[in-house]
């Protein structure tokens, strides 16, 4: 596996970009947060995302917290980007839809019914 190539960088990165995707800092990493309307709807995408990690055997480093799923993705054999986290990231696009893009600081629905009270 090769890192991404700078043509194909400069060409697919902003547009990811425009989608929620984020540079991680010090690392050649991308980033994106959803939040999802529940726990169910959030373990449906990660498990939809899953089976798409197998068959094109690259796997993304996330975390969930209820509704909310925090993905990074790099290729670890470049030691960087490469063209299979341009096309995971297009395809989690795909698989989540219109799903809100939030911030790191993002609260769960819990912690926002919590916050309420």
């Amino acid at each position: 596996m090769t890192a991404l190539a700078p043509a194909i960088r400069d060409r697919d990165l902003p547009v990811l970009a425009e989608g929620g995707w984020q540079m991680v800092p010090g690392r050649d990493a991308i980033r994106k947060i959803w939040r999802f309307s529940g726990f169910a709807e959030a373990w449906g995408f990660m498990s939809q995302v899953a089976l798409l990690a197998e068959r094109m055997d690259h796997h993304p480093e996330w975390t969930n917290r209820y509704n909310i799923v925090d993905v990074t993705l790099t290729t670890h054999d470049c030691g960087g980007l490469s063209d299979l986290d341009i096309a995971m990231a297009q395809a989690m696009d795909r698989i989540a839809g219109a799903t809100p893009v939030v911030g790191a600081d993002a609260r769960t629905t819990c912690e926002d019914r919590a916050a309420a009270r």
